[in-house]
């Protein structure tokens, strides 16, 4: 496992300098110069330089937020942009949601809504299964931070619904 990682690291380190050697070619200087103006100081703030092109692929702010300057950053942030697929990872749960109150389907589509999210992130559906069953589908970069958007979400719809003389109840699996 650990030497696949490490053949894995060392493929995106190659990947890395080809892209930086785009870079360098959309601002007019070698890989060197590309290397001594900024290269390095990159992997010393984002540990290696792939790591480095994956954050501006994420958030093209990234490198003046972390004080760079210059015009290269707008080359590498497009070079990023358009050669790193950045990694997500999806999960799925679901969700039971009733209300017996005269507005109960009024109450269930709010609660729902406090689930589905669209961030720069963290990407929440939610898609109906039969009554009164819905799945959550999360896609995020991390399982981590896939869990916590997912919990928080689910917690808040259950809590709008209990509110409103309603019952919710989270399903990690169906069997």
């Amino acid at each position: 496992h650990q030497k696949r990682e490490k053949i894995q690291q060392w493929k995106n380190e190659q990947k890395a300098e080809k892209l930086l050697e785009m870079v360098g070619e959309r601002v007019g200087k070698s890989l060197e110069e590309c290397y001594e103006e900024f290269g390095y100081e990159l992997i010393e703030k984002f540990g290696t330089l792939y790591s480095a092109f994956e954050e501006v692929a994420r958030n093209e702010n990234a490198l003046k937020e972390e004080g760079f300057e210059g015009d290269w950053i707008e080359y590498f942030t497009d070079v990023a942009k358009e050669n790193i697929v950045i990694p997500y990872v999806e999960i799925k749960a679901y969700v039971e949601l009733k209300c017996d109150s005269g507005d109960g389907i009024k109450y269930i589509k709010n609660a729902l809504k406090k689930i589905e999210e669209v961030g720069d992130e963290v990407e929440i559906s939610v898609k109906y299964v039969s009554a009164p069953l819905y799945r959550i589908e999360v896609k995020a970069p991390d399982y981590k931070t896939a869990e916590k958007k997912l919990k928080e979400k689910v917690n808040k719809a259950i809590e709008y619904i209990e509110k409103h003389n309603g019952r919710g109840k989270f399903i990690r699996d169906l069997k």
